[in-house]
């Protein structure tokens, strides 16, 4: 009967998308109580190599990804920052860290990755304008909302490259910080030379 309960369990988990799964996700997934029963048959996959433990309360798929769990670290966030304006061409200087927003500030290494994450004001981390909201628990900042995101904490921040981003769809997303210096900042990069 264990045995199949453990059956019922990598099966379940292998048949969802996520890569990443909290305690409280898999009891809620199989429709069980979190108890020592499911503790220990999770364990026991853990110890057989069958799934991986990257963190207390957390269990993962084998190459899971490493952006969901950034996002389920400490809820609520979502990714953006150096990350996504690295990948999107608006930055050069390459940094592996995983950079995210939330309600603090921290930094985390888990198997050899790091996630950095940068306090923002409640009102601007909930407001869900220029964030992709996917099924597998990876919120990501658009390339605006990141460029916004990171004037807003880093006035003096230098950026290589802002041809990549809409400048109709930063001005667009404004709003949602509620701050005329940050206007003002995105006006005066967007004005200046090196830029246009």
């Amino acid at each position: 009967m264990v045995g199949e309960k453990k059956e019922n369990i990598m099966l379940e988990l292998y048949k969802n998308s996520r890569t990443v799964f909290r305690i409280n996700d898999i009891a809620l997934l199989l429709d069980k109580e979190k108890d020592d029963t499911l503790y220990k048959i999770l364990n026991y996959y853990v110890k057989s190599g069958k799934l991986l433990n990257p963190r207390r309360g957390f269990y993962a798929k084998k190459g899971y990804k490493p952006e969901e769990l950034a996002c389920l670290l400490y809820p609520p966030t979502y990714i953006s920052l150096e990350y996504v304006l690295q990948r999107a061409g608006v930055i050069f200087q390459y940094d592996s860290a995983i950079t995210n927003v939330s309600y603090l500030t921290r930094e985390t290494e888990i198997k050899n990755q790091t996630f950095r994450y940068r306090q923002i004001k409640g009102e601007i981390l909930i407001n869900t304008a220029g964030i992709i909201l996917n099924r597998d628990n990876i919120n990501i900042a658009t390339p605006e909302r990141a460029f916004l995101d990171i004037l807003y904490l880093n006035s003096r921040y230098y950026f290589d490259n802002l041809h990549i981003l809409n400048k109709k769809k930063v001005k667009g997303l404004l709003s949602v910080y509620n701050s005329k210096t940050l206007e003002k900042r995105v006006i005066k990069l967007f004005e200046d030379d090196r830029y246009n």
